[in-house]
C-alpha cells in the first residue's frame, strides 16, 4: 500500500520560525512521530514525503531509522496542488493510495492498517471522529442560523484513502472547474462518489496551534512509557 504525507506547512498558526513538523514535541519532531506510526504499519510499504524544497534537507535527515521505500516529492503552493503532486510521483503499480497530514502526529499505526483494508476492497475512507461539541451555524452578523443534529456530525482527519485513478481524475475535475477544497474527501463528494467513514477516536489531532502541542506532548510521553 502507497502513503503520501503531506508535509508542506507552515508555522504561522503555532506561531513559529519554521514548518511546525520539524518543532519537537515529547523528544521527537512532529513527523518523526508520524513516521513511527507508518513505518510501524503492516499494510504500508511506500512512502511519499510531500514538501517544500526549503524544508528538504530538514525533513530527510529524520529518515535514519527509515525501515520502508521512502521518497521525497516536491510539492505545490497550496494542499491541494501538494496532493496532485504526489499523486503524479506515485510508483506505475499504485492502485490505492492513503494520503495523511504529517501534522497527525497521533495517528496509531493501526489506523493506516484498518483504513488500507478497506480501500483495498475499492471503497474511498477517511478517519473521523463524531463531534461531542453543539455545532452552530452563524451568519455575516455572529447570529446563529440553526444548529445541526450533533449525530450526522463528523470531524474529518487523516488518513483519507482513495483508489489511485479516481483520486487523479476527482484531481483533474478540481483544476478544470476550479475548486479549491481543504481535504480530497470534499472532491470525491462534489462528483457524487462514495466516502466511508472509519472512527479513528478525538486522540487524532492536528498540531496546529501552541495548545495542540500541549496536548500532543502530553499524550504521546504516556504513549513513550
Amino acid at each position: 500500500m502507497h502513503l503520501l504525507i503531506a508535509a508542506a506547512g507552515s508555522g504561522s498558526r503555532m506561531g513559529a520560525d519554521r514548518n511546525k513538523l520539524l518543532l519537537k514535541v515529547a523528544g521527537k519532531t512532529v513527523l518523526e512521530w508520524t513516521l513511527k506510526a507508518a513505518f510501524a504499519s503492516q499494510a504500508i510499504n511506500w512512502i511519499g514525503i510531500v514538501g517544500q524544497p526549503k524544508d528538504k534537507r530538514s525533513i530527510c535527515s529524520l529518515l535514519h531509522d527509515s525501515v520502508k521505500s521512502v521518497e521525497w516529492i516536491n510539492g505545490g503552493s497550496t494542499r491541494q496542488q501538494s496532493v496532485q503532486l504526489g499523486l503524479n510521483a506515485l510508483p506505475d503499480d499504485a492502485k490505492f493510495v492513503l494520503i495523511h497530514d504529517g501534522a497527525r502526529c497521533l495517528v496509531r499505526s493501526l489506523v493506516f492498517d484498518e483504513i488500507a483494508k478497506i480501500v483495498s476492497n475499492g471503497n474511498a475512507v477517511i478517519a473521523a471522529s463524531q463531534v461531542t461539541d453543539t455545532i452552530k451555524i452563524v451568519d455575516n452578523n455572529n447570529e446563529i442560523i440553526d444548529s445541526p443534529p450533533r449525530s450526522v456530525l463528523w470531524s474529518a482527519q487523516t488518513p483519507q484513502a482513495f483508489p489511485v485513478d479516481k483520486l487523479k481524475f476527482a484531481h483533474l475535475e478540481a483544476i478544470s472547474k476550479g475548486w479549491d477544497v481543504t481535504d480530497d474527501a470534499s472532491l470525491f463528494e462534489r462528483l457524487g462518489l462514495p466516502v466511508k467513514i472509519y472512527d479513528a477516536g478525538p486522540s487524532n489531532i492536528k498540531v496546529t496551534t501552541p495548545f495542540d502541542l500541549v496536548i500532543a506532548e502530553s499524550l504521546l510521553s504516556v504513549k513513550k512509557e
